[in-house]
């Protein structure tokens, strides 16, 4: 298996973010990482997002992996993987005080 690939910071923000998406289930506003320059993301939780409340209030940093279930071995797994869309599967683990999200593409 080769080495997890960086892809994006995610940073939670206190306030509504202008021109981002919104995740429903998760009750998530985010911006895409791809449209800034340093590849952060931008996160805003709604009052009664179900999300981890590690997610909602530590900063991650994401990395590409090729196999999701095999990288979460041994893990502290936070957010158990998780379609997002047809081509991405993501879940969310802690080493340490960092918090990780680990991507893969389907």
């Amino acid at each position: 298996m080769s080495a997890p690939v960086f892809n994006h910071l995610g940073v939670p923000c206190p306030d509504p973010i202008e021109n981002s998406n919104f995740l429903e289930g998760g009750k998530v506003h985010y911006t895409d990482p791809e449209a800034h320059p340093y590849k952060i993301e931008f996160l805003y939780f709604e009052a009664d997002s179900p999300m981890p409340q590690e997610l909602q209030n530590t900063p991650h940093a994401a990395f590409m992996v090729e196999n999701l279930e095999e990288s979460l071995e041994g893990q502290k797994v936070i957010m158990p993987p998780t379609d997002i869309n047809e081509n991405l599967k993501i879940a969310f683990i802690m080493d340490g005080p960092a918090l990780i999200e680990l991507m893969q593409s389907k």
